[in-house]
């Protein structure tokens, strides 16, 4: 079943994609961001801090579903108030809008984020796995969980764990487009911090696809993570993005970059979403493929 969805975040690197897979299965996806687009019909200007400015949904949109992407989701990012302000009350002040709806929607859901699990989880990680932030992200998310079960009676929600993704349009800021982007301009040397570490990597194209899926479905109960099942090394990467580029790259670790206590290999248990959804998986060094020739086309 589909019918008018709305994305938030939309404007995003995930957002757009999860537009575009919603769009290709039938939706009538209606975007929302803080940023104007005066050109654009089916988008809505709104500032998740601003409750006023959030009727606009019910009035205009009316959705039957809504997929919760807006965030500030950079770990790294130096205002940690944010992340609170962003992903706790600004996704209260959504879910009180959508509550106090007429027809509320029937699935709303939240993106988490593995962070969740913290740091120092190893292993394939289950949804039961237990929650050990150990970052402001990683914890603004949790408590946004635990909001999020305040509302079960007035809303059916369904909240992601997504673990790593990345694709043609992520900042540079983050790791494997920053490995890309140095193939891609030739360059001699690299510097990462901890090369032995292997981490669980999706192509965002797939991470769009599930929600896609998942707008469809029943509201999932408990949180379900969004992952390859796949743990690939920083030297796998390195060695991928050397035979896709035909050329060689000098890795030079920096001590600055590395992390005490880094667990060297982290993975998501698919199991659960493999029973909720079936969608294409592509492998890592698909994606490098795409990244590396889609911005030198």
């Amino acid at each position: 079943m589909t019918g008018r969805v709305l994305v938030t975040g939309s404007e995003g690197f995930t957002g757009k994609y999860v537009c575009e897979a919603l769009r290709a299965t039938g939706w009538d996806v209606w975007g929302a961001g803080l940023g104007a687009k005066f050109h654009e019909h089916q988008y809505l200007q709104i500032d998740l801090l601003k409750p006023d400015s959030l009727a606009i949904i019910s009035d205009t949109v009316n959705p039957d579903a809504v997929i919760h992407l807006a965030a500030s989701s950079f770990i790294a990012a130096n205002n940690s108030t944010a992340f609170y302000q962003v992903n706790l009350i600004g996704t209260k002040n959504l879910l009180d809008t959508l509550s106090q709806a007429k027809t509320p929607p029937r699935n709303t859901i939240l993106a988490s984020s593995a962070s969740v699990y913290g740091e120092y989880a190893s292993g394939a990680i289950g949804e039961e796995h237990l929650t050990q932030p150990t970052n402001h992200y990683g914890v603004s998310k949790l408590a946004m969980e635990h909001l999020a079960s305040t509302y079960q009676s007035a809303l059916d929600i369904t909240i992601t764990r997504p673990f790593n993704y990345t694709g043609v349009g992520q900042e540079e800021r983050f790791l494997i487009p920053k490995i890309v982007k140095h193939f891609q301009l030739e360059k001699k040397s690299i510097e990462l911090g901890n090369i032995a570490v292997s981490r669980d990597f999706s192509d965002v194209r797939d991470v769009a696809a599930v929600y896609a899926k998942l707008a469809t479905e029943k509201p999932v109960e408990g949180p379900v993570n969004l992952c390859s099942g796949v743990s690939t090394s920083l030297l796998s990467v390195i060695s991928a993005m050397k035979k896709i580029s035909g050329l060689d790259i000098q890795i030079k670790v920096n001590t600055a970059l590395l992390r005490e206590g880094d667990v060297l290999m982290m993975r998501g248990d698919r199991t659960k979403l493999g029973r909720l959804v079936k969608v294409q998986t592509r492998s890592l060094e698909e994606t490098l493929a795409w990244m590396y020739h889609e911005a030198r086309t």
